[in-house]
This record gives structure tokens, sequence and C-alpha cells, in this order.
């Protein structure tokens, strides 16, 4: 069985038990430890890899989240009324949101790069997939547990 058979099957034992487990949509930590283990069981990381590895997404993950909080604070939250701002105002909210932009793409080329020298270039593409894959998967798995709730 390949690698990726095995990991999938992981997956959806996981998920399934999850899923079979919870009353309601599932927390962030069960999610959090779902997708260790899928991106684990993906990039095939050893003891070493990993011990490098969670560290530097973990890091990333922090500073990506606070990105996204800081760009809905400074910018989402007010473009509702955006019909209202003067040019000026409207400007400036658009130099906010490139800038936090810019520095998500920063912290994006920092974060591949510090990953690449870790653990490798061949796995750190392959974490694109795999994160990727793990969306698709949890968005399906939530939504047939949202379509099985109206029946």
């Amino acid at each position: 069985m390949n690698k990726y058979c095995k990991s999938g099957l992981l997956f959806l034992f996981l998920m399934s038990s999850m899923f079979l487990s919870a009353q309601n949509w599932p927390d962030g930590s069960r999610i959090k430890a779902l997708k260790i283990a899928f991106i684990t069981a993906r990039l095939s990381l050893s003891s070493s890899e990993a011990e490098q590895f969670w560290p530097i997404y973990n890091e990333f993950e922090d500073k990506r989240n606070a990105l996204r909080e800081r760009q809905k604070s400074e910018v989402y939250s007010k473009i509702g009324n955006a019909g209202n701002l003067t040019e000026a105002e409207a400007k400036a909210l658009l130099n906010k949101y490139l800038e936090i932009e810019e520095e998500e793409e920063e912290t994006d080329k920092e974060f591949y790069m510090k990953l690449a020298n870790a653990i490798s270039a061949r796995k750190t593409l392959l974490l694109f997939s795999a994160e990727h894959d793990f969306r698709k998967r949890l968005i399906k798995e939530m939504r047939q547990r949202q379509g099985n709730r109206g029946n």
C-alpha cells in the first residue's frame, strides 16, 4: 500500500471517529490534531523531521493568524462602510490592506525557506498539496455532516 493510501485511510478513520463521537461541530483542538496526523503522514516525517517541522509550522500559523486577525479588525470591518468613506480614508484603508498583504507574503517566503532548510524542499512542496487536501476533506466531511443533520 503506498503512503498516500495509508495516510488517506488514517485520515478517514480519524475523521469518522471524530464525527461519530461529536455532537456539534468539531472544535479547533480536534481539527488541529487531525491536521497534525494528516500532514505528518502525508509528508512521511521522521521523528527528527517532525521535531524540526512542527515548531516552525506552529510559529508560521500563529503569525499568519495574527495577520488575518489584524486584517479583519483594521480593514474588513471598515469595508462595509466604504461608500461613506472619503477618498483619502479609502486610500488609507487600501494602503493598510496592501501593507498587511505584503507582510503575509514576506511571512510566507520566510516560512517556506526556513522549512526547506529544515526538512527539504521536496517535503516543503508536498506540504502545499497536503494542506489543500486536508481542507478539501474537512470541508467535505463538514458538509456531509451538516446535510445529515437535516434528515
